[in-house]
């Protein structure tokens, strides 16, 4: 086995990835929903997930103006909304109206949750970081809904549903839900 120099957008090798919707509340009290892959769950106490947020986009802005977001996951279902919202600004276009988005009210933010999502972490920002042109957020999740009967406590049961994976630009992918186990030593 040899390995080659990469000399592509570094960050290819990485994907795909888990895509995420977050569900912001902008100025003039809009919501706007921006898709992102790049995020991951940082800790278990406290509990919460980073997400890197590119620092000239309308949901950066909305960010700022108020500190909670829903953090949507998405399902295979979704890709060609999660495509569609991604295409274009929130500060342009109105995307619940364009794209006939139904939200699910939150119990304890004022942003809502985006209806077909796997699960939907109703959050707040308790920190940031500016790396290069983004931001990174840092999310305590103060409560997770999921969708009936298609989580369990291992996560998405993947015989019923898939979560969406992101490639680059439009390109997705879904997990295939064959289970592989590793021996136990």
């Amino acid at each position: 086995m040899s390995y080659v120099e990469y000399r592509h957008v570094f960050y290819r090798p990485l994907h795909p990835r888990p895509t995420i919707v977050i569900g912001s509340l902008c100025p003039g009290e809009k919501i706007n929903f921006m898709p992102a892959s790049w995020n991951m769950p940082v800790s278990e106490k406290p509990p919460t997930i980073a997400v890197s947020v590119y620092r000239e986009t309308f949901t950066y802005k909305c960010l700022e103006y108020h500190p909670e977001a829903t953090i949507n996951v998405a399902t295979i279902d979704q890709y060609q909304l999660i495509y569609d919202i991604g295409s274009v600004s929130g500060e342009d276009v109105d995307k619940i109206s364009k794209y006939n988005i139904k939200t699910v009210p939150s119990k304890l933010i004022k942003p809502p949750g985006l209806e077909g999502s796997l699960a939907i972490y109703e959050t707040k920002i308790i920190n940031k970081l500016d790396v290069g042109e983004t931001r990174i957020y840092v999310f305590e999740v103060l409560l997770v809904k999921v969708l009936e009967g298609f989580v369990d406590e291992y996560g998405p049961l993947l015989d019923k549903t898939n979560i969406l994976l992101h490639g680059v630009g439009r390109v997705f992918y879904k997990v295939d839900p064959k289970k592989i186990f590793a021996k136990k030593r």
